[in-house]
């Protein structure tokens, strides 16, 4: 199964590109799509997008995995970020994808065991699962990894829990 880990953001939205085989992860590709802040909110949510839909032309994956958004203190970030999640959804959909949403305590929990571990602890777990030589950056990027990681134990569960009914 390849999976496509998204961390939305305007200014930088994360991604990850796994394959699972069995109980092994393996990078396939990583980065960031970023925006310039002059850039208008339209524009920057068009190079979103676009930087998006290529990623999965070029990936392939079997299905995406998307961090939900948690509330802040600060509602027009809040704002703005849903905007560009809400375009990584679009660009995933379009592509042809299934989207999986996991809350950021998903995620730690499924990669650290620990629902409330700190960003470091995410950032070495993803770095020993799939075996890179040192943790991805920006930290978008390792975020990005880590949602589609938890996506690929999640999806395992899943499956087993729909054999026993």
């Amino acid at each position: 199964m390849k999976i496509l880990g998204i961390d939305p953001g305007y200014a930088i939205l994360g991604y990850g590109v796994i394959e699972k085989n069995g109980n092994r992860f393996r990078a396939c590709d990583f980065g960031a799509i970023t925006t310039d802040k002059d850039m208008p909110m339209p524009e920057r949510l068009e190079a979103l997008y676009n930087g998006l839909r290529e990623i999965i032309e070029e990936q392939n994956p079997d299905v995406a995995s998307i961090e939900q958004l948690y509330f802040n203190n600060n509602a027009k970030t809040a704002i703005n970020v849903g905007q560009a999640r809400g375009v990584a959804i679009l660009a995933c959909v379009k592509g042809g994808l299934e989207v999986a949403e996991y809350t950021p305590l998903q995620i730690k929990q499924a990669l650290v065991g620990y629902g409330r571990a700190d960003k470091k602890q995410v950032q070495f777990m993803v770095k020993t699962m799939l075996n890179l030589p040192a943790v991805p950056k920006p930290d978008d990027t390792a975020d990005a990894l880590a949602a589609a990681i938890c996506h690929g134990h999640s999806a395992d569960s899943a499956r087993i829990i729909a054999k026993l009914k």
